[in-house]
Order: structure tokens, then C-alpha cells, then sequence
């Protein structure tokens, strides 16, 4: 079955930077968009980053400039790398692999999910 497994949160002073990684197994990964997601306590999942399989990128208005999304096919391995990290990227990330016709802002866009990974962000 496919899993996705996300790693690489923690905690962090405001101005610095993490590095997530999900790894992925049971799906073509190659040709599949990927993303990230997160969800803050009390407000809805929100969409972060996507990567297409011809490596297009994809990113939310707060987060352009700041991270950026790399995949690496020979590893079936996603990464999200977060610069200049503000208090308010303060979440649960999750990685997710595309599916159905959905736009791929939206998490309806999504078949599959890791278990997540909190980042915090401290002021």
C-alpha cells in the first residue's frame, strides 16, 4: 500500500530554516505531483508547495521566496526546505500524493497522506 513518511520538524528560532523529507513507497512516484500541507491549531489544512513530475513547482502566496521543493526520484523522496521561518508557520506538515482532477491547491486534490510532522516556530 502507499505510505508517506514525513521527517525533519522541530523547533526553530524565527529567521532560521528546516529542511522536511517524506519519503514515499507503494506508488509510482516518479510521475506523481507531490505536496505539502499544514494545519495550524484551530484552522483549516492549507496548501504549501506542490511538485510536478516534470518538476514544475507550485507555491501558497505567504511562502514564495522563502521555501522551496525539491524531489529526488531515485530516492522516492520529497523535500520541503523552509527559509526565514516566521511564528506563524507554526504547524503540523503534511506530505501528500496527488490523485483524482481536484485542483492541486486543495487538499481534495490529494490521495494520499503521511502522518505529518510539527514545526514550530519560536519568536
Amino acid at each position: 500500500q502507499v505510505q508517506l513518511v514525513e521527517s525533519g520538524g522541530g523547533l526553530v528560532q524565527a529567521g532560521g530554516s528546516l529542511r522536511l523529507s517524506c519519503a514515499a513507497s507503494g506508488l509510482t512516484f516518479s510521475i506523481k505531483t507531490m505536496g505539502w500541507f499544514r494545519q495550524a491549531p484551530g484552522k483549516e489544512r492549507e496548501f504549501v508547495a506542490a511538485i510536478t513530475g516534470i518538476y514544475r513547482t507550485y507555491f501558497a502566496d505567504s511562502v514564495k521566496g522563502r521555501f522551496t521543493i525539491s524531489r529526488d526520484n531515485a530516492k522516492n523522496t520529497v523535500y520541503l526546505n523552509m527559509n526565514s521561518l516566521k511564528p506563524e508557520d507554526t504547524a503540523v506538515y503534511y506530505c501528500a500524493a496527488r490523485g483524482g482532477s481536484e485542483s492541486l491547491y486543495s487538499r481534495m486534490g490529494y490521495d494520499y497522506w503521511g502522518q505529518g510532522t510539527q514545526v514550530t516556530v519560536s519568536s
